[in-house]
C-alpha cells in the first residue's frame, strides 16, 4: 500500500516502565496495511517549533479496531514531551500526525520452519508483531529479551501469553533472568538448536547496534539467515533527505525506504 498521511487520535498513553511509554492511536487506514518491523513517522501535537517527525516503530496493531500501539522511551525534547499527551484532552489536540506505513518490513525465509527473535531494550517492539505472524504461521518461535533491569523488560508479559515457552531473558543488574548480555542466551539457544538436530531457520533482532553487530556475527557462524532492524534518526522518513545512511556491502542505504530491515550479513558493523 502506497504511504499515507493520516491523523490519528490518542487513545492512551501511559508510563509501562523506567522511561518507557505506551501509546495507543486510533489510525485506521495504517492500522489495515502496516506489516511487522515497519514504521510510522509522527508529527507531534503541539510542537510546531519542531517541525521534524520522529519515526516509531509500531509495536501492536489492532487492524479491526483500526488501532496501533508504539513503545517509546523518553530520551529528548520531543519524547519527553509526547510523555505528557493526555488521551481524555485529545479531541482537543491537533492529534498525532502519522505518515506510514513506512519502509521495509521482516522477511523471514520461505520454508523456514523455526526462528529466534532477539530484542534488546525498546528492540523487543518491533519484533513482536512479526513473533504473532510467526505463531500464526505455525513456526516454532523462541524469543530472548535483554534490558537494564526486571522493570525495563516492558514487552515480557505480551511474549508471554503467546508463546508455548516463556522468553529467555537476561538483565544487567540481574534483577530477573540471567545476569549480563543476552547474547549469551542467544549462543545457547543457537547451539541447543544445532545439538537437537532443530537448527533455526530464520533470526530476528532488533536492539543497541553492538548487541545487533554481535548476535549477526552468532548467525553468520551458525549458518542461520538473519535480518536486523536499523533504526536510526530521519528527518524525513520518504527517502529524500538521505539522513539515515546505513553502509551495507551494496553501497549506503536509506534505513527510511531500503530498511528499515536489513540481511545483517550485508550490513557493515
Amino acid at each position: 500500500m502506497a504511504l499515507v498521511n493520516e491523523r490519528a487520535r490518542i487513545l492512551a498513553n501511559g508510563e509501562v516502565g523506567p522511561n518507557l511509554y505506551l501509546m495507543e492511536l486510533a489510525a485506521p487506514r495504517i492500522a489495515a496495511s502496516i506489516e511487522p518491523g515497519q514504521f510510522v513517522h509522527m508529527k507531534v501535537p503541539n510542537m510546531e517549533a519542531h517541525i521534524l517527525r520522529r519515526p516509531f516503530s509500531v509495536y501492536a496493531r489492532d487492524a479491526a479496531a483500526g488501532t496501533l500501539e508504539i513503545l517509546y522511551q523518553a530520551v529528548g525534547f520531543g519524547t519527553d514531551h509526547m510523555t505528557r499527551i493526555e488521551p481524555e484532552r485529545a479531541e482537543h489536540l491537533s492529534g498525532a500526525e502519522l505518515i506510514g506505513p513506512v519502509g521495509r518490513a521482516w522477511q523471514q525465509p520461505a520454508g523456514a520452519r523455526r526462528a529466534l527473535l532477539v530484542g534488546g531494550g525498546v528492540g523487543a517492539a518491533p519484533l513482536f508483531m512479526l513473533c504473532e505472524q510467526l505463531v500464526g504461521a505455525g513456526v516454532r518461535t523462541d524469543v530472548v529479551l535483554g534490558a537494564q533491569t526486571e522493570a525495563a523488560l516492558a514487552c515480557r508479559a505480551r511474549y508471554e501469553a503467546l508463546l508455548d515457552a516463556p522468553p529467555r531473558c537476561a538483565t544487567d543488574d540481574g534483577s530477573f533472568g540471567r545476569e549480563g548480555f543476552c547474547t549469551s542466551l542467544v549462543e545457547e539457544a543457537l547451539a541447543e538448536a544445532a545439538a537437537a538436530g532443530e537448527p533455526y531457520g530464520y533470526l530476528a533482532v532488533c536492539g543497541p547496534e553492538p548487541l545487533m553487530k554481535i548476535v549477526a556475527g552468532m548467525a553468520a557462524e551458525a549458518g542461520v539467515p538473519c535480518e536486523a532492524s536499523m533504526e536510526k534518526r530521519m528527518a524525513c522518513g520518504v527517502g529524500a533527505c538521505l539522513s539515515c545512511v546505513v553502509d551495507t556491502a551494496d553501497g549506503k542505504k536509506r534505513a527510511c525506504v531500503d530498511g528499515p530491515v536489513f540481511d545483517a550479513r550485508k550490513v557493515v558493523w
